[in-house]
C-alpha cells in the first residue's frame, strides 16, 4: 500500500493544496474520477462563460436600434464554438495531467475513490493511505423524483457541453443560475427554450425586485412557467415530453422539445466515496461538516469547496483552499502540546454572479436578509438610465443597491442587476474588506465621468433610512 504525505480527494480547488504541498516537498496523490482540474474548469463556471459571451453579444447585437445602429447576427457556428469552449478547457486539463505525471512524489489517481479504513482510500483496486487528507469533492447534478425520468435521455450541466448540434426546441428544468444561464444562451443562438420552476419566481436567493426585473427581460425571449412542478416525463422518437403541474390551480400542461436539460440543483458526493469509513461526518443531506477552521470531525483531515455543500463558487474554494492549506501547515509545525494559530474562514462579503441577461452580482446581505438581521439600515438605489452612460447605452433597465449599517457606516450588501454586473460589484466587495468596511471612501474617490461606475457611487449618495426607500422587495 502507497502511503502520501498528503491525500486529496477532488482536482478542482482541492489541487491548490495538492500543488502547494508538492512545492514544499510533501507526497501527494490526487484522486478524481473526471478530468483534472474539477467543475470549474471541465464542466463549468470557465466553459460555460465562454458560451454566454457569444449569447451576450448575440443579445446586445439585437438591441442596437435603441442606439441607432441597424446590425444583425448571420448565424453562430455551434459546432465550432462547442469545439473551441472543449479546446480550451479540456485541453487545459491534459496539460496538468502531463504535468503531474512527470512530476516526483505527485500521482493522479483517475478513478472513484472509496474509503475503506482511517486515512486510507481505495482507487481502481489499490490502497492508498495519508498523513493528512483533504476533501474536495464537490457535488453533481440532482435530478428530481419525476415519473419516467428513467427512461428519457435528459442532459445536465455534465452532458450538455458535448452537444454538437444545436437543438431546435429545448425544456429546462430548474429557475437557478445554471438553469438561467444555459436558457440565456440556447435561446440567444436560436433554440426555442421552455423554463418550468417550481418555485413562485427564478432566482430566489435574490431579492424579489431583482428576481422580477430579470424575469420580465428573460420572458421576452423565453417561456418562463413559475410554481409549475414537473410531475411526469416520457420520450417518443426523439421527442421528450414533459407533464407541469400548476401548483396553485392544480392544472396540467404538457410540453414537448427536441432536447430536456435538468438544472434542479446540486447534490452532494459524499455517498460515493464514504467518508463515515475514516470517520467524517456528513449533515443529513449529506454534505460534509466542518468547523470555522474547515476541520471535519476527524483530526488532520480537512474539507472545502462545494462539498459543505454553501457558497458553491470556485472563488469561495480558492480562498478556502487558501485556509486548509495555512492551517494544515499550522498544524504540522506547532509543538507537542501547543494549539496552532489557525485562520478561519470570513463570509462576511462573498461575491456572486448570474451570468444571463441581464447579469445580476450580489456580494454579502440581501435587502431581505438585512431587515431580518434587525439592524438599523441605510439603504441607496440608483438606475442605471439615470447615469450618462446609462443614457448613451440606450437606458439599460437595471439598478445598483446597496445596504449600509445605519449605526456603523459600515456596508452590509449590494446587489447589482445590469450590464457588467458582476465587474461593478467588485467596487463593493473590495469596500466590505478594506479598513473598517465603511462607505466613505466611495465618495472621496474619484469615479471617471462618463463610466458605469457612476451608477455604484450613485447609490451610494442615495442612502437614507429604509423606510424612505421606494423599493418593492419587501412586498
Amino acid at each position: 500500500m502507497k502511503r502520501f504525505d498528503v491525500l486529496v480527494l477532488g482536482s478542482g480547488a482541492g489541487a491548490n493544496v495538492a500543488a502547494d504541498a508538492h512545492e514544499r516537498g510533501m507526497t501527494v496523490a490526487v484522486v478524481d474520477n473526471d478530468r483534472f482540474g474539477g467543475t470549474c474548469l471541465n464542466r463549468g463556471c470557465i466553459p460555460t462563460k465562454i458560451l454566454t459571451h457569444v449569447a451576450d453579444l448575440i443579445v446586445d447585437i439585437g438591441k442596437m436600434e435603441k442606439v441607432n445602429l441597424r446590425a444583425k447576427v448571420e448565424g453562430v457556428d455551434f459546432e465550432g464554438l462547442m469545439s473551441r469552449m472543449r479546446k480550451e478547457t479540456w485541453e487545459e486539463s491534459e496539460r496538468i495531467e502531463k504535468s503531474i505525471a512527470e512530476s516526483k512524489g505527485y500521482e493522479f489517481y483517475k478513478g472513484m475513490g472509496q474509503f475503506v479504513a482511517d486515512y486510507t482510500m481505495e482507487v481502481n483496486g489499490e490502497r492508498i493511505k495519508a498523513d493528512h487528507v483533504v476533501i474536495a469533492s464537490g457535488a453533481r447534478p440532482s435530478v428530481p423524483p419525476i415519473k419516467g425520468i428513467e427512461h428519457v435521455h435528459y442532459l445536465t450541466n455534465r452532458t450538455v457541453l458535448e452537444l454538437n448540434e444545436k437543438p431546435e426546441s429545448m425544456i429546462i428544468i430548474g429557475g437557478g443560475y445554471i438553469a438561467v444561464e444555459f436558457g440565456h444562451f440556447f435561446s440567444a443562438i436560436g433554440t426555442d427554450v421552455t423554463i418550468l420552476e417550481q418555485m413562485p419566481r427564478l432566482l430566489t436567493a435574490e431579492d424579489e425586485d431583482v428576481s422580477a426585473l430579470f424575469q420580465k427581460e428573460l420572458a421576452a425571449r423565453m417561456r418562463i412557467f413559475t410554481n409549475h412542478e414537473v410531475v411526469g416525463a416520457s420520450e417518443s422518437n426523439g421527442m421528450k415530453t414533459v407533464v407541469a403541474r400548476d401548483r396553485q390551480s392544480g392544472v396540467e400542461k404538457e410540453l414537448i422539445a427536441k432536447a430536456l436539460l435538468i438544472a434542479a440543483g446540486r447534490i452532494s458526493n459524499a455517498d460515493l466515496f464514504k467518508p463515515e469509513k475514516t470517520g467524517v461526518k456528513t449533515d443529513p443531506k449529506g454534505w460534509i461538516v466542518v468547523d470555522e477552521f474547515l476541520r471535519t470531525t476527524k483530526k488532520n483531515i480537512w474539507a472545502l469547496g462545494d462539498a459543505l455543500g454553501k457558497h458553491m463558487f470556485r472563488h469561495v474554494a480558492n480562498e478556502q483552499s487558501g485556509i486548509v492549506w495555512h492551517n494544515l501547515v499550522a498544524t504540522l509545525e506547532s509543538k507537542r502540546g501547543q494549539e496552532p494559530e489557525l485562520h478561519k474562514m470570513d463570509y462576511h462579503a462573498i461575491p456572486r454572479a448570474v451570468f444571463s441577461y441581464p447579469p445580476i452580482a450580489t456580494v454579502g446581505l440581501t435587502l431581505r436578509e438585512a431587515v431580518e438581521s434587525g439592524r438599523e439600515l441605510l439603504v441607496g438605489q440608483a438606475d442605471y438610465a439615470m447615469t450618462a452612460k446609462g443614457a448613451a447605452m440606450g437606458y439599460p433597465p437595471g439598478f445598483v443597491r446597496v445596504i449600509c449599517d445605519g449605526r456603523e457606516g459600515t456596508v452590509l450588501g449590494a446587489t447589482i442587476v445590469g450590464p457588467d454586473a458582476p465587474t461593478l460589484i467588485q467596487e463593493i466587495t473590495n469596500l466590505m474588506n478594506a479598513g473598517d468596511h465603511g462607505y466613505v471612501p466611495i465618495f472621496q474617490s474619484i469615479h471617471i465621468h462618463p463610466a458605469l461606475p457612476e451608477v455604484v457611487q450613485d447609490a451610494f449618495g442615495n442612502l437614507a433610512p429604509l423606510g424612505h426607500v421606494h423599493d418593492h422587495s419587501l412586498h
